[in-house]
């Protein structure tokens, strides 16, 4: 027999949690949850609806880097093109500057010369009319990944710039189309001498002897038509010398015309990744792509580091103590101090060797951790004099370059065991290794084996970190990742976990300048999409759900009547969803009561976005929601789903159960 009604609060609170059983979760951790998709953890309580993504900027990075046409007077079905970087495909569509239509790649129709940077393209169709030497060349498609993706800062007055890295070129956006900043400075480079001809030429004004032409390097000469390649690396004597070149002269360019460096050749880099420093007055970022010399520069343009053959290659870079670190295989090579292209050992620059293979640096208490596939270092000192490797974990390391983020003054990373914590101890020099996702444990193992690819950024406002996995053809909505709120600092435990569907990221970034945090990705589309803006998925419907584990309520083996369930959360906005009502682990045969409509924040309006005189504005900022059910149980789950489009932000905050005891089992 029922007696009286008794009410049953549950605090929603501990987030993600697969590592117990049915009865011990709902036991144990009434207020977390078994399923908690596209919800963070709130530092202010509660469950939060995270929010969407949209385009950071509505056009794509383009592929193939800045192409133009080689030379006027083409027409027909066969087009030269030329600082082209890397090899088009047949299917491919482009446009061209002041010619109509757009034009097809025949099948076959590509050949193409990587050292040359240009290729001879067929075409489906006629050019309408003869494009202009250099018109530019505009491909349409976005099949290649974006490889490097950094938020830059810099020295842009207010505002800072995305740069991207694809197909060997680097690019920069504020948000309103993607600017070419690969050209290298040399100088004020100008021809040497009137009358020349053929495949070489004679130019002067090199400003160092350090800052040379490149072999694959492009440039562009006045009043001489086509796009020119270096074939050899000049000999320069007093800013000058003579350089090999594709193709041959066009024509005899004027005594002292002017060449205009148009790329260097950076092509066939992997994963960038990007460090930044200030050695001279000037904010400067240096990326490293695991293939080419590293480059420098600011968002008005970059130039090679390139003094030692030793940072050729490097895939991880960091700035401490004032020297650059480069990781290249096993070898720690640094800069000499506030100079990032002098590695001549007399400076203060060196070689630290390691056994293993380097995948990570980052700064953390005045060291720099080192971290390779299955040991972790820190150096310590402040110069070549006294810098010294001394091993943090002889056993443990970490294999995805991309995960190890600064957290809350303490440092995640992905082991091969799941995610690890670094984080001081009160024992000076000693560190905590705990793992900081014991509490999905399992699912985080099926991550790490389901992706070859695998990202991670932070949001310093949330002391939030988020990691993705990522699966080239893939679709964005059976993309998963895991965000992890921290609560309490330098403690393993202290994070709250969450599943992320719906984010495709390739490459991501994180920057926060003091006021204002900006977090960029990319996956395949060729866009660059802004994390934490609007209320969608690029347009497409934010589906978030949240299961409670199975509660007993006090005592599992007491058959309980269920009366009312009431939902308290603070809304962002109007919402709407929906809760069904699991019994007794959804056992067949065990009646299960309908699923029941809730909806709120629909009774005030916020300024700002809304019309004064036509809405309703005040109200009431915590939302109670009640939901009448019935039906008896030894255990209850509730499942909540909110896939309405539109759907701004809200928490769940708490959840109270009001039930009566009938008679033990």
């Amino acid at each position: 027999m029922a007696t009286g009604w008794q009410s049953f609060p549950i605090e929603l609170q501990g987030g993600l949690v697969s590592n117990l059983s049915r009865l011990q979760h709902g036991v144990q951790a009434p207020g977390s949850a078994r399923t908690l998709i596209n919800f963070e953890p709130s530092i202010k309580g509660g469950y939060r609806r995270i929010n969407g993504f949209g385009k950071y900027d509505s056009f794509s990075v383009p592929v193939y880097g800045s192409t133009v046409v080689q030379a006027s007077g083409q027409s027909g079905t066969s087009l030269v093109v030329a600082n082209l970087f890397t090899e088009p495909s047949d299917g491919d569509t482009f446009t061209i500057a002041g010619v109509t239509g757009t034009y097809t790649i025949a099948s076959s129709g590509v050949s193409y010369s990587s050292t040359n940077k240009e290729a001879t393209l067929t075409l489906t169709t006629s050019l309408a009319s003869g494009p202009a030497d250099q018109a530019a060349v505009t491909f349409t498609n976005k099949t290649s990944l974006i490889e490097g993706l950094h938020y830059f800062y810099g020295t842009q007055a207010g505002t800072g710039v995305a740069l991207t890295y694809r197909d060997g070129v680097l690019w920069k956006s504020t948000g309103t189309d993607w600017t070419d900043i690969s050209a290298p400075s040399y100088g004020t480079l100008l021809v040497d001498g009137a009358s020349q001809t053929g495949t070489s030429l004679v130019l002067d004004g090199v400003t160092a002897d350090t800052y040379v032409m490149q072999i694959g390097d492009t440039f562009s000469i006045a009043g001489v038509e086509k796009v020119y390649t270096v074939l050899s690396v000049p000999t320069i004597t007093s800013g000058g010398g003579t350089v090999s070149i594709y193709p041959a002269l066009a024509s005899s360019p004027a005594d002292n015309a002017a060449i205009t460096m148009l790329s260097m050749s950076m092509e066939g880099g992997t994963k960038c990744r990007f460090a930044e420093f200030n050695y001279d007055g000037t904010e400067k970022f240096v990326m490293v792509d695991g293939v080419n010399y590293p480059v420098a520069g600011t968002e008005s343009g970059v130039n090679r580091l390139n003094s030692s053959t030793d940072v050729l290659g490097a895939s991880v870079v960091s700035s401490h103590n004032d020297h650059l670190f480069f990781g290249v295989g096993s070898k720690l090579i640094f800069s000499a101090p506030f100079a990032e292209n002098d590695f001549n050992t007399g400076n203060g620059a060196g070689i630290i060797q390691l056994h293993h293979k380097i995948t990570g640096l980052i700064t953390f208490r005045e060291k720099l951790i080192v971290f390779t596939d299955s040991t972790i270092h820190q150096i310590t000192g402040t110069s070549s004099s006294d810098f010294a490797l001394v091993e943090i974990s002889g056993d443990l390391g970490c294999p995805e370059p991309d995960t190890i983020k600064e957290v809350g003054g303490d440092i995640l990373f992905l082991g091969p065991d799941g995610l690890r914590f670094l984080g001081a101890t009160a024992r000076i020099g000693d560190f905590n290794l705990s793992l900081a996702s014991r509490q999905i444990q399992e699912e985080f193992n099926t991550f790490g084996a389901d992706h070859a690819n695998i990202t991670s950024t932070v949001i310093r406002d949330k002391s939030q970190y988020r990691i993705f996995g990522f699966t080239a053809g893939k679709t964005s909505a059976t993309s998963v990742g895991y965000l992890g709120t921290q609560f309490t600092d330098q403690e393993a435990s202290g994070f709250n976990w969450g599943k992320l569907k719906g984010f495709k990221a390739y490459r991501t970034t994180s920057t926060y300048t003091g006021s204002d945090e900006t977090i960029l990705f990319s996956g395949e589309s060729g866009y660059v999409y802004k994390m934490e803006d609007g209320n969608d998925f690029d347009g497409e419907t934010i589906a978030a759900y949240l299961y409670t584990p199975y509660m007993s309520v006090e005592d599992p083996r007491i058959r309980k009547t269920l009366f009312k369930a009431t939902t308290y959360y603070d809304p962002e906005g109007a919402m709407s969803g929906s809760v069904s009502f699991r019994y007794d682990f959804k056992t067949p045969g065990v009646i299960q009561p309908p699923t029941s409509e809730l909806s709120g924040g629909g009774t005030f309006a916020f300024y700002g976005a809304s019309t004064y005189g036509t809405s309703t504005f005040g109200g009431t900022p915590e939302t109670v929601v009640e939901t009448m059910t019935t039906g008896s149980f030894f255990n209850v789950s509730l499942e909540y789903t909110f896939t309405d489009a539109g759907t701004a932000p809200f928490i769940v905050d708490t959840i109270l159960l009001e039930y009566a005891n009938n008679d033990r089992k």
